[in-house]
Order: structure tokens, then C-alpha cells, then sequence
């Protein structure tokens, strides 16, 4: 019944914020889009035209940082939209992109007919065309200041002990797993000390599921993560997702097609790629949110579900990622 009453309650506000932004009258039932993670998104089909909504995930609006980065963020996307780089901007209301309507922050968009790629249709072609824009992204305003980071610090222990109560299976996951976990985040905090001094205009996520395509055109999504960031870091990361490593299957010609054509574009390569190597951490915090998330810990009932899958995910990509560290640096080495 709690399902059924959220389903109703979110129509009534699409229906309110139709009304509100004057975008017309629902046609149809809004249709809820498939692959976010961490908001819902829903495509709104009405009488002015067609529309996407993204309904921010309340908890992570509770955050004290979320308003202040997503300012951040508004502000990195209007450059990139100055700029020319293909973009999905939200739109502006009141001199605003992000609303809040009842307590529920969100974004508006006009709606674009295009589709992300699945691992198996991603190309050279598309690895080309992502290595030179996100070259392009990194160039528009570098600077010469330190990466601060103040490293990863997740008491891994803790979440074991907790699923070993609650989820037995995500319990031996990761109690199976407890001395890579740790060597990854304690070889990762020493790597990101050494990281060199460059800043950039970094997206954060520019995986395949967040670049719709419509054939070669394509448009970049979920830009609330734009900040200043490690260009290394980013670039190193894009070209493992680009090339299979979300499927543990690095195809490395698609990985080396990405990097050297980054470079090709104007791209700065790093010189020490085992550093950048330890440095890719990110998939640490993700396992981290989502364990919290099987937990039923700063989320909705709804989301412990996905929590969970997305450990199982993560972990299967944690443990590949550690057992693939000699080919990845022996190819890193050909560009």
C-alpha cells in the first residue's frame, strides 16, 4: 500500500508542477525513466510539449553540503552550455534551475529523443567522440591548485557487523572481501596525496548512462555533480567505463581509442599511472552509500532493494578491478 500511495501522491505533484511552470496539460500518465540510481526522473508528455522531471532524492537533499554543490554545479553548467559543449541543460524559472514545489526539489528539461548506450553498442566512434569533448571540458578552466581530498575513511567493519544481523548474503560479501576493501581505501588515501596540482571542470559521472545518443548527436545528463576535480582521475575513470569496465570486461582497444584520443583533442596525460591507478576510488564511496542503503539507512523503504543490488555490483567490480590491475597498467603504458 505505501508503493501504490508514493505513486499517487508523486502524479499529483507532476500534475502540480505542470500547472505551476505552465508546461501545459498532461496528455498521458508520466512515464518514470529508467537508470537513475539515486533520483527518479519521469517523462511528461503535455498539451505545450514533451518534458523530463528529475524529483531530487530527499535524503540526499537533507545533506548540509547538497544545496551549496548543486549551486556549484548550476553555475560549472551554464559554462559548458556557454561554451558550446553538448549539454542537457535544465531549464530556468525565476532565475532559477532548480525548484522547489511542496518541499520537493527538482529540475525541468525539454525533453531530448535520444538513448544511452549499452555496454555492448558502445564503438571506437563513441569513445573518439567522448575523449574529445571531455578533453575539451578539461581545458576550459584549469588551474594550477592542489586536489584536496581528504581521503576515504569507511569503517568497513561496522557495515559487517550490521549485515551480518540484517542481509547474511551481503554479510559473506564483504567479510570475504574485508582485506581488499581496506588495502584498496588505505593504497587509494596514500595515491591521492601524490595526485598532481590540476584542477578542471570535472562532470563526475560522464559514464554511458549519462550521454544520450540520437545516432552521432548526442547530449550529456545528469550534470548535478559538476565541480572542480582531478582531470586525471576523471579521465582515467571515464575511459574504464567507456571501454567495458562495468560489465568486468575491459575491451582495451576502446580503452586506448578513449585515452589517446583525449589526448589527440589537447588532453593532458598523467605521468604516473599506478598512482591514478590507486587514486580511482570512487567505487569504494558508491559501495559504501548503497550498503547504507541495504540497510535501510538514510533512504526510503523503496530504495533497499536497489541497495542491495548494487552491492552485489559493486563488489563484482571492486574484485575485478584488483584482479585486472596488471593488464590495465601494461596497456595504460602503450599510449
Amino acid at each position: 500500500m505505501i508503493g501504490v500511495k508514493n505513486i499517487y501522491m508523486e502524479l499529483e505533484l507532476l500534475q502540480k508542477i505542470c500547472q505551476q511552470y505552465n508546461l501545459g496539460m498532461l496528455k498521458c500518465q508520466p512515464l518514470k525513466l529508467k537508470g537513475g540510481f539515486m533520483h527518479k526522473m519521469y517523462s511528461l508528455i503535455t498539451t505545450q510539449g514533451r518534458y523530463v522531471v528529475k524529483l531530487l532524492n530527499p535524503f540526499i537533499m537533507q545533506r548540509e553540503t547538497a544545496l551549496e554543490n548543486y549551486r556549484t554545479a548550476e553555475k560549472l553548467e551554464l559554462m559548458l552550455e556557454e561554451k558550446g559543449i553538448p549539454v542537457m541543460s535544465a531549464l530556468t524559472f525565476g532565475n532559477k534551475k532548480m525548484q522547489n514545489l511542496e518541499g520537493q526539489f527538482f529540475y525541468l528539461y525539454k525533453y531530448y529523443d535520444g538513448k544511452a548506450l549499452k555496454s555492448e553498442d558502445i564503438k571506437e566512434f563513441h569513445c573518439r567522440r567522448i575523449g574529445t569533448v571531455l578533453a575539451h571540458i578539461h581545458e576550459l578552466d584549469r588551474r594550477d591548485e592542489p586536489y584536496n581530498h581528504s581521503g576515504i575513511h569507511i569503517d568497513w567493519d561496522f557495515y559487517i557487523e550490521q549485515l551480518s544481523v540484517q542481509n547474511e548474503e551481503l554479510y559473506r560479501l564483504l567479510m570475504e572481501n574485508r582485506s581488499l576493501l581496506y588495502e584498496s581505501q588505505n593504497n587509494g588515501n596514500i595515491a591521492i596525496k601524490s595526485l598532481p596540482s590540476v584542477l578542471s571542470v570535472c562532470h563526475n559521472d560522464m559514464d554511458s548512462k549519462n550521454v544520450l545518443w540520437a545516432g552521432t548527436d548526442f547530449r550529456i545528463i545528469d550534470l548535478e555533480c559538476l565541480s572542480y576535480s582531478s582531470p586525471f582521475v576523471e579521465l582515467y575513470e571515464l575511459a574504464l567505463c567507456w571501454s567495458g569496465y562495468e560489465k568486468c570486461h575491459i575491451d582495451y582497444n576502446l580503452f586506448r581509442c578513449f585515452l589517446r584520443s583525449y589526448a589527440e583533442a589537447g588532453g593532458c596525460l598523467p605521468t604516473d599511472w599506478e598512482n591514478i591507478y590507486w587514486s580511482n576510488c570512487g567505487r569504494l564511496e558508491w559501495l559504501e552509500y548503497n550498503v547504507k542503503r541495504s540497510l535501510g539507512m538514510e533512504c526510503s523503504a523503496e530504495e533497499i532493494q536497489l541497495g542491495i543490488s548494487e552491492v552485489k555490483d559493486t563488489m563484482a567490480h571492486v574484485i575485478y578491478y584488483h584482479d585486472a590491475k596488471q593488464d590495465i597498467i601494461k596497456n595504460l603504458s602503450e599510449i
